[in-house]
């Protein structure tokens, strides 16, 4: 099972952060790779995305919700994967880091999305990190 991580810093505290990326649905709002995200259950979710052109889908459930500091998943149905968001307080902000494990049906399909799938992550971690801090950075605009 090919294994990603990414790791990115942000400058905002970890709750400011796990409040964001504790939303899951939204997740569909700060990436195109992402098609939807609907929520099934109070822990369950689908989602539909598209990587090196192909269309990928799976439900995942979270196993583990512990705000501020960890957010983890596991799919149950569809492309099988796990990870986990884990948030730890630096000097100035929080640091994100995303271990994601997943496994396709074929060889072929596999080869040609791990090709495509390290940097499109990499790029979907950044536009959700980057999103995040907007979103932020908004907020406290707002009330200010």
């Amino acid at each position: 099972m090919p294994v990603i991580e990414h790791e990115a810093e942000i400058a905002a505290s970890q709750e400011e952060v796990f409040a964001l990326i504790g939303r899951v649905e939204t997740f569909a709002d700060y990436s195109d790779a992402i098609d939807t995200i609907v929520r099934l259950g109070e822990r369950r979710y689908r989602w539909r995305l598209r990587v090196a052109g192909l269309p990928l889908s799976f439900e995942v459930e979270i196993t583990e919700f512990t705000p501020p500091e960890r957010f983890a998943w596991r799919s149950v149905g569809g492309v099988p994967n796990h990870g986990c968001y884990r948030l730890t307080p630096i000097e100035g902000g929080t640091r994100i880091h995303l271990t994601l494990a997943y496994s396709l049906p074929s060889r072929a399909i596999e080869k040609s999305v791990n090709l495509a799938a390290k940097p499109l992550l990499r790029k979907l971690s950044r536009d959700i990190i980057g999103r995040v801090e907007a979103q932020l950075q908004s907020n406290r605009n707002g009330r200010e």
